[in-house]
């Protein structure tokens, strides 16, 4: 029997209006946007209407939830192909925001046109850090979950790792057999990244370390004020091109769907933003070969499968110098998130990658 999920077409059932008071944090978005208006009342008010409907425009039900096929602690794997006796391709998704980008909508799902083309697709969700969790930095993710995950598989599988899904993917490939790895948008080579950018970073995460150590986490909120401050003008303006989209159309549906997924998501364990911010950016202790999990140092030459790179050369937030240097380098020309939902990923991203993996047992 069949048991891959089925798509919900986006217009047979529509829930309630977006369920936060978002974007979050709205009282920075707000602040942002006076700021970035001044002295342009026309996009000031455009931007102020675009946040009025998406934050009440009625959303499409999500489709159901796919298998759950094995669990680490708060993580889970689901499945959405069929057990072939391909190689499994296990995608894995960062741990900032939902694993939802890679399943978005019944257009824009990564997952289902894998699927569809016939490999045993499967994604893993890291869930929500529980109260116990404040010490799991970024190597516990791996070993006590990613490893288990992979485990649980008949098979070796291909892992597919997108922004820093990838980074803890690389890691998973040197300590567990796997047939392939490939990496979309996946910070390795930190100092890759704009020192203006790195200081942005270092300077937002001095601001909330100490109140982010007593709570045992880092809030969604805080990460997403990085990725605000990257280009802020770029915030404001989408919110105001969405204030003339027609509603139901396409183009609004896809710019709510974006934003709900870019506004949600758990929060980071103490010890993983830790990890993230003052070893990988304040350190790049990846990029030098210094981070260690399972007591061994991560360098990519210990790699021992095929590998590929998929980098952007427009993306802001992961810079194409910050990407691995595999095997393989593909380089496209759409942003950190367009590249895997956009209307040119199916051609530039989705079918080549489908390609590449059936030639290595996917």
């Amino acid at each position: 029997m069949d048991s891959s999920p089925k798509p919900v077409h986006p217009a047979i059932a529509y829930g309630d209006a977006a369920p936060q008071h978002g974007p979050r944090p709205l009282p920075l978005f707000l602040n942002i946007l006076w700021r970035e208006t001044e002295g342009n009342p026309e996009l000031r008010r455009r931007a102020f209407i675009g946040l009025r409907r998406y934050q009440h425009a009625r959303r499409p039900s999500p489709p159901p939830a796919p298998p759950v096929m094995a669990q680490a602690g708060a993580a889970r794997m689901v499945r959405y192909g069929v057990d072939n006796g391909r190689a499994p391709v296990i995608f894995i998704p960062s741990l900032i925001n939902p694993p939802q980008v890679l399943d978005l909508s019944e257009r824009a799902s990564m997952l289902r046109h894998m699927a569809a083309t016939g490999h045993n697709a499967c994604l893993v969700d890291w869930g929500t850090p529980s109260a116990h969790d404040a010490a799991m930095g970024l190597d516990r993710h791996v070993t006590d979950r990613l490893l288990p995950l992979i485990a649980a598989l008949p098979r070796p599988p291909i892992l597919v790792g997108y922004c820093l899904g990838g980074t803890l993917a690389l890691a998973a490939a040197m300590l567990h057999p796997v047939r392939a790895i490939a990496t979309i948008a996946s910070p390795w080579t930190f100092d890759g990244f704009p020192d203006a950018d790195r200081q942005e970073i270092a300077t937002l995460w001095n601001g909330a370390r100490s109140l982010c150590e007593r709570l045992g986490y880092v809030p969604m909120e805080v990460l997403q004020s990085g990725f605000w401050a990257m280009d802020p003008a770029r915030t404001i303006a989408k919110y105001a091109a969405f204030a003339d989209m027609e509603d139901g159309s396409d183009q609004a549906r896809a710019f709510m769907a974006v934003e709900d997924w870019a506004n949600a998501g758990p929060p980071l364990s103490f010890a993983a933003g830790r990890d993230l911010f003052d070893h990988l950016y304040a350190g790049n202790a990846t990029g030098e070969g210094r981070w260690s999990v399972a007591g061994r140092m991560m360098d990519l030459a210990a790699l021992r499968c095929p590998s590929l790179s998929v980098r952007s050369t427009t993306d802001r937030i992961v810079p194409a110098n910050a990407a691995p240097d595999l095997d393989e380098d593909w380089q496209l020309h759409l942003g950190h998130v367009g590249m895997v939902i956009g209307r040119k990923a199916h051609e530039t991203l989705w079918s080549p990658l489908s390609r590449w993996l059936f030639t290595h047992g996917g």
